[in-house]
């Protein structure tokens, strides 16, 4: 089967005035324009396309790659607005069509929009929309506490962040772990740090716990070593002043300096920490 959205690897099958043909193992055929196809080939080569429709609404294979696949998210580009939806940039010579039923807020002309990818089935075309949330289930979830992550940045709220993780769930990064900007649509590393009740996802940014010790100490042991053997922290500095110095929280840096302190890497004074 060819897949509409999506990657497909086929045979390249016959030669025609407009084209190439490919084919797959059960014999469905969709055409490779001209501006596509490769200087040298056989019949028979496999080749990787990307298939489409066309302004036709006919299947067609490129070999140029789109920003965002089936069932994929990605931040995009509105270029067009008309009285049936808006037309993003997906870098594809037929713009992906977003209707007004499927924009949280009505989309204008150079605005940059978090969408889902996804087919149509009542008119089997492929389709954005911003309305992500709907396309995420925390029912059942594939993600355990600490499991690393895939985060794409969602929204802001009053206490944080929301992101969607590993493409299928929703979480939350709260605002006291977050330690650099984020834009909607930046791809980012986390760990679930808990899971709390009717499956909501706790995320931080890098490691916690016990795993986010040695990193942190690292850190630490870097800004020491900056700084001729002297840094002017301690356990009982504003959470603000560790936060804006070395980029995480006060629960965190006090983990660490315990580990180094514990380890006679570090002695800590009521002025600061020194290297020993």
């Amino acid at each position: 089967m060819i897949h509409l959205g999506q990657y497909n690897t086929l045979d390249i099958f016959r030669e025609a005035e407009q084209g190439v043909y490919l084919a797959d193992d059960e014999g469905n055929e969709v055409l490779l324009p001209n501006r596509y196809v490769p200087e040298a080939f056989m019949i028979w080569d496999k080749i990787d396309v990307f298939v489409y429709l066309d302004n036709e609404e006919r299947p067609v294979a490129t070999t140029e790659k789109p920003y965002v696949t089936r069932g994929d998210f990605a931040l995009l580009r509105c270029n067009e607005v008309t009285s049936y939806g808006a037309f993003l940039d997906w870098g594809l010579v037929k713009e992906l069509f977003c209707p007004f039923k499927e924009q949280v807020f009505k989309m204008k002309p150079g605005g940059w929009y978090l969408v889902h990818c996804y087919l149509d089935e009542k008119t089997n075309r492929l389709v954005a929309s911003s309305k992500t949330n709907r396309f995420l289930d925390n029912k059942h979830l594939t993600v355990k506490q600490f499991d690393e992550v895939d985060l794409i940045a969602s929204h802001p709220s009053d206490i944080g962040w929301n992101v969607i993780v590993n493409k299928k769930h929703h979480g939350l990064i709260y605002k006291d772990q977050i330690f650099e900007d984020i834009n909607v649509g930046d791809k980012l590393k986390g760990i679930v740090k808990k899971v709390r009740s009717g499956n909501k996802l706790d995320i931080a940014l890098g490691q916690v716990g016990y795993r986010s010790i040695e990193p942190n100490a690292d850190r630490i042991m870097q800004e020491l070593k900056d700084n001729s053997g002297y840094l002017k922290l301690n356990d009982r500095s504003d959470p603000e002043v560790i936060k804006e110095r070395l980029q995480m929280s006060k629960k965190s840096f006090k983990k660490a300096i315990g580990t180094l302190y514990k380890q006679r890497i570090i002695d800590i004074k009521p002025e600061g920490i020194y290297l020993l």
